[in-house]
């Protein structure tokens, strides 16, 4: 029998990309997702149906903050494995759309660690996000830094989310790994994000906001070298609290549970400047540049130290920006041209 995972937001970018990697390897994937319209929702949709044409692939479609969904459904499935992906996404719709946060963020965060709480599984990976280093200035950013400076509510319930799981770890003994993901692009990606935003603009001839005049930095991550590292620290050795003379240089295993917390990039910063000239010479078009200020809730520069992650799983993938970025391109002009 294979393997069985449960993945949350499944239909989403990143939880896409892992789910069609994780059936591709021979896994029971068990998918749940709300299918909101926080962005077009024929999009997931499509990125659905390709996961459907997986016979061992199982359409969950639900909001994780219901009561009691997560926990039958892990009571009746009992995957080996879960990865938690589902949340609201997004640092500038935090401060339109707060509640939305509140409720899928932390409700359905609570929700999901009361049903591993009941039905445990082997092993629990849960995302969470380069915005909780907030207005550290010092990087790379470190899984062991201090991260009390949030700057965007959304960055705030994802640290929440890291303080509520090692709660539950410490308490009931549950294996959990968190990730902190930086600024993942590639085919598939939202329609919120910069790269689908810019290419967009420049197709139909209209000006892109550059914020922070450009002064930018960001550790973009190919979606699919992070999905090789997820993948990796599913079969990793989940953290256990007897592991503690098994530390490597920098662990952020915790003193007091089975928790561990994972940055996932690339390490290597780009400039704003640069990610826009790779777009434009993908594209064979040069952008119209709008110069804005820094919008409130962002940062001016990711940097994250991948040594923990060298570490627990090797040297990973490394995908050029030139290469993920005209990879994007084309999928972009196979589907919206």
């Amino acid at each position: 029998m294979p393997r069985t995972a449960l993945v949350t937001g499944s239909a989403g970018f990143i939880g896409f990309h892992l789910c069609r990697r994780l059936l591709s390897d021979g896994w029971r994937v068990l998918g749940l997702d709300a299918m909101t319209d926080y962005y077009d929702v024929s999009l997931k949709r499509r990125r659905l149906e390709i996961l459907q044409g997986f016979d061992t692939y199982k359409t969950i479609e639900a909001r994780l903050e219901t009561p009691g969904v997560l926990s039958d459904l892990m009571a009746a499935e009992k995957p080996e494995i879960v990865v938690h992906l589902a949340a609201q996404a997004g640092v500038r719709y935090s401060l339109e759309a707060p509640r939305s946060y509140v409720e899928s963020n932390l409700v359905g965060t609570f929700e999901l660690l009361e049903a591993a709480r009941a039905h445990p599984p082997a092993h629990m990976l849960m995302a969470s996000t380069s915005s909780v280093y907030g207005a550290n200035t010092e990087m790379p950013y470190a899984e062991t830094d201090k991260v009390d400076t949030q700057m965007s509510f959304y960055a705030a319930t994802k640290k929440a989310n890291e303080a509520m799981a090692h709660s539950y770890s410490h308490l009931f003994g549950l294996p959990i790994t968190m990730f902190r993901f930086f600024t993942v692009y590639g085919p598939w990606g939202r329609p919120d994000m910069a790269l689908f935003k810019f290419v967009k603009a420049i197709r139909e001839g209209r000006p892109i906001d550059v914020y922070n005049h450009g002064r930018m930095k960001r550790d973009f991550t190919y979606v699919e070298d992070l999905v090789e590292g997820m993948v990796r620290l599913v079969d990793a050795t989940p953290p256990r609290p007897d592991s503690r003379n098994e530390l490597v240089g920098g662990d952020s295993l915790s003193p007091v549970a089975p928790w561990r917390v994972v940055n996932i990039g690339l390490s290597k910063p780009v400039e704003l400047g640069d990610f826009i000239a790779a777009i434009e010479a993908a594209m064979g078009q040069d952008a119209q540049k709008n110069y804005m200020d820094i919008q409130p809730g962002d940062v001016p520069a990711t940097w994250a130290d991948t040594r923990l992650l060298t570490a627990l799983v090797g040297d990973l993938p490394a995908t050029s920006l030139e290469d993920g970025v005209s990879a994007f391109v084309r999928w972009y002009e196979e589907n919206y041209s």
